[in-house]
């Protein structure tokens, strides 16, 4: 695992996504077959603590920095977490922000997005035509899937699927040539980061068992607001930044939780996510870029 924190752009070229800092990703020559899309996670509105007490100001930030790039993106991802109580004014604070980006917006919930009424209020509102949470989309041959792994979610207990959702995602796949490029994204890590703290899904080998005859594979979450990467064979994993506040690095702290920073310090530990695709490459390009650079 490659502890970081810069922001991140994800090209697809040639059906696989790499990644680039962003400054560098600016830079490159356009393919015009190739496309980028944005991933933020971990909004937070409704947090109000240290070190953070007004998260709405920094998704803001994010969102100005994804409106003035030199090319805009083909849509964007939340990982999840876009509220902290789960209550109807967050929710409509963060959509508004993210709406003013003007791209369309794929979401799947994190925890804090499911505390009331089973997620039903998340799920009307950011996938009414996704009965369960779940669903997939394709993009200039790329295919993506958002998968649900926070429903009933014990306290520090690892991520879920569930056995509906995983025969689900075989189906999905199976009329997939093993030459399709595969983008997974979920809130919580697919692979195991640190159980000790939560920070992994229950059943995500079977997942990516699934997953294993694909030549490129790459899969983002949310969840623990810093970045972690790990290749294995085929896939690459990345976990990304939040937008609202750090969290420690795996055993640095005896629990999880907000991580208190020096104001000043505070918007280099936040940032978002770029990926492109070009036709030809075998990986995606990832661009994190942390806030106190934008």
């Amino acid at each position: 695992m490659a502890w970081a924190g810069t922001g991140m752009l994800w090209t697809i070229r040639a059906g696989i996504p790499t990644s680039m800092l962003i400054e560098s990703a600016h830079a490159a020559e356009a393919d015009p077959n190739a496309f980028s899309f944005v991933q933020i996670s971990d909004s937070h509105i409704g947090f109000s603590k240290e070190p953070n007490l007004d998260p709405t100001s920094t998704l803001e930030q994010a969102i100005d920095a994804i409106k003035a790039a030199p090319r805009k993106p083909a849509f964007m991802i939340h990982t999840g977490d876009i509220s902290h109580l789960s209550k109807p004014g967050e929710l409509d604070t963060a959509e508004q922000i993210i709406r003013s980006a003007g791209l369309d917006v794929h979401y799947v919930p994190g925890e804090h997005d499911v505390l009331v009424d089973d997620g039903q209020t998340y799920l009307d509102r950011f996938a009414p035509k996704a009965p369960h949470g779940w669903y997939s989309f394709d993009q200039n041959g790329v295919h993506f899937i958002g998968l649900v792994n926070v429903m009933n979610l014990k306290s520090g207990g690892l991520g879920l699927l569930g056995d509906a959702q995983l025969d689900w995602l075989r189906r999905d796949l199976e009329t997939r040539t093993s030459s399709t490029p595969i983008v997974v994204f979920a809130h919580i890590p697919l692979w195991t980061v640190y159980p000790d703290w939560g920070w992994g899904t229950d059943d995500g080998a079977q997942a990516l068992g699934y997953l294993k005859r694909f030549g490129s594979v790459t899969v983002l979450n949310g969840h623990i607001h810093q970045v972690a990467q790990k290749v294995e064979g085929s896939m690459r994993f990345y976990t990304a930044m939040s937008t609202a506040f750090p969290q420690p690095a795996p055993g640095t702290a005896p629990s999880p939780g907000p991580m208190k920073v020096p104001a000043d310090q505070l918007r280099s530990l936040l940032g978002i996510r770029s990926i492109e695709y070009v036709p030809g490459n075998a990986t995606l390009a990832v661009v994190d870029t942390r806030l106190s650079t934008l």
